[in-house]
């Protein structure tokens, strides 16, 4: 349901304009008609802080230390760019680090050596030339050179040093080195010294993730309400040279008393005004707790406009049946069930409605697994258990789950139209909701009318067909469009019956996907059972220890996949199909309050 919401507007005294933002401020119920769409320098400065805390408190989100509120600093902006300062310094340490490593590994080879003495034997016109080759090349070439002293000889190449006059000389069919200016043991120690600073940074990046992620996320939320504040200011109008102030905004009907008692008690000049049509009101939604859980799935698309119904109520129900139908495995199910339940336990409020979400759809999926007789990939319709028996003609064959399949299409389709044709007469009257109810007739009519028959509880008789098909016809060509001219609306709505008979037909093979996704993930959870099944008798002592692994990595992989599947699906059935039967328009901006308490400036 989107909570209706009223237009505030205020005169206020440019004088006591700080304190009236303040004040309204720490209210939090009125969301601030926006009139400037450009960002000034100041607010922009502000997002860009927001944007490095955020990043900030994602990096210390991410530390796998036990987190507290515990932290023995007062200045959060401060900390704030110390972490900053010691995740930069980390990333150039690590760098560093990965070149010395891989300095460590060439000079290895050679072992360790003095600098010092090659600097002596160079002033004594003496100098080494440092060469590496396939051994098998310095046995045939080199073996017998003069003045050519091996080093070492690692992963079948040859490590050597030849001495030589200044100016002299050298042909020798090799790869030549240029060394490193320090020594393997100085490199060595200059790697510790880069670990040990690397292990210090994280230790204090660690102790900021322990005790300092609320004062900064403190300290993120008055950022935020100072950008807020900034954007008030800018969105005030200004009348009477300036003296006056005049701020505008929604505020929903739930907290009106709330509001009136705030302004009453302050002596503001208001007026309020109910929202119209062509206003771009904030969405507010207030759904039950069943539906509740399924608004972040519908905010995924787009919030409702505000003329229209909300339709979270209308298409939770379905989502939790198309994702237990996708998944359709009762084993499955039950494990995102107890899952969710036991994560629940030690969960922050915030991630306890998606929890609670899981279950719901693992509740789903134990029954249309019961349906179809599926568990952890056993099929329970062919199974030997005894304690079955008289249940398996209970359980759906293919055959059957492919027809429940297009029945449960079937019946969202014309709920959704049911719905377009309430929307319709709520946002435009109900004359132009004619068309929509020539197209319930004709399909309810249609359905119940054959039913009956093949139930023979009437005798068939087309003349019946025939009205229910001849007053819905009526209805969709003469009211398509009740703005034009009879002759345009006959041709708009032959057009009308065309495109929405092919549409209908499109919609409901859509649905058939609900069956192919139950089917292929049953299928590979037999398969998986019959390969682990296989793998336990190859073996008698090793063969039921890969016959666990297998079961575990196979169905925990199937788990992970068609779990995709089955939230992507349903979620296109209910964005395309659904969403469009019902006349669904979207677009609304979601409900943001002016909220917070800071200091006006």
């Amino acid at each position: 349901m989107i909570i209706p919401m009223q237009k505030y507007k205020f005169l206020i005294y440019h004088k006591e304009y700080g304190d009236f933002l303040k004040e309204l401020q720490a209210l939090g119920v009125l969301h601030v008609i926006e009139k400037k769409t450009e960002i000034n320098d100041e607010e922009h400065k502000k997002f860009q802080l927001i944007n490095r805390i955020n990043k900030v408190i994602k990096f210390l989100e991410k530390r796998e230390v036990e987190k507290t509120d515990n932290c023995p600093y007062a200045d959060g902006l401060k900390i704030i760019d110390e972490i900053i300062y010691k995740q930069k310094e980390l990333t150039e340490l690590q760098q560093n680090l990965a070149s010395v490593k891989k300095e460590i590994i060439n000079t290895e080879p050679w072992g360790d050596f003095s600098n010092e003495i090659i600097r002596k034997l160079n002033k004594h016109n003496l100098f080494l030339r440092f060469f590496t080759i396939s051994k098998k090349k310095f046995d045939e070439n080199l073996n017998e050179q003069q003045n050519l002293q091996v080093i070492n000889e690692y992963n079948n190449r040859v490590y050597f040093v030849i001495i030589q006059q200044e100016n002299e000389e050298l042909n020798i069919d090799a790869d030549e080195v240029k060394l490193p200016k320090n020594g393997l043991s100085e490199i060595k120690k200059k790697a510790a010294e880069i670990e040990e600073k690397i292990l210090k940074i994280n230790n204090d990046l660690d102790h900021y993730s322990e005790t300092c992620i609320p004062l900064i996320k403190r300290e993120r939320d008055a950022v935020s309400s100072t950008k807020d504040f900034l954007k008030v200011i800018e969105n005030t109008e200004h009348a009477a040279d300036g003296k006056m102030k005049i701020l505008e905004g929604w505020v929903p009907s739930s907290n009106k008393e709330k509001t009136r008692e705030f302004l009453n008690k302050n002596e503001i000049l208001y007026i309020i005004d109910d929202a119209t049509k062509n206003e771009k009101v904030p969405i507010l939604l207030k759904n039950n707790r069943f539906s509740r859980l399924f608004e972040p799935i519908g905010k995924l698309f787009s919030l409702p406009s505000y003329s229209e119904l909300d339709l979270t109520v209308f298409f939770a129900p379905f989502f939790m049946l198309f994702f237990g139908f996708c998944l359709g495995d009762a084993g499955y199910g039950l494990l995102f069930l107890l899952g969710a339940g036991f994560y629940k336990l030690k969960a922050n409020k915030e991630i306890k409605p998606l929890l609670s979400l899981i279950q719901i759809l693992g509740i789903a999926t134990i029954i249309f697994g019961i349906i179809s007789g599926t568990f952890f990939g056993i099929n329970l319709i062919e199974a030997d258990i005894k304690y079955l028996t008289n249940y398996k003609t209970l359980f759906l064959n293919p055959d059957n789950m492919f027809n429940l399949a297009i029945v449960l299409g079937a019946l969202q389709i014309v709920f959704g139209i049911t719905i377009k044709a309430i929307n319709q007469i709520k946002q435009y009257g109900f004359k132009h909701s004619l068309a929509t109810f020539g197209w319930l007739i004709i399909l309810l009519g249609s359905a119940i009318y054959v039913t009956l028959t093949e139930l023979d509880y009437i005798a068939t008789n087309n003349n019946i067909l025939y009205t229910i098909l001849s007053v819905g016809g009526f209805l969709i060509v003469f009211f398509s469009d009740v703005e034009i001219s009879i002759a345009a609306r006959i041709g708009k709505g032959v057009w009308d019956i065309y495109s929405t008979v092919t549409g209908i037909f499109g919609d409901l093979l859509s649905y058939i996907r609900l069956f192919a996704l139950g089917l292929s993930s049953a299928i590979l959870g037999f398969v998986i059972n019959d390969i682990a099944l296989q793998i336990l008798d190859s073996a008698p002592i090793i063969g039921p220890v890969f016959f666990v692994i297998f079961l575990l990595l196979g169905h925990g992989i199937n788990i992970l996949i068609s779990s995709l599947g089955s939230f992507v699906h349903p979620m296109r059935l209910t964005f395309v199909e659904f969403y469009k039967n019902a006349g669904f328009a979207g677009g609304g901006k979601e409900y943001k309050p002016f909220s917070g308490v800071v200091e006006a400036k």
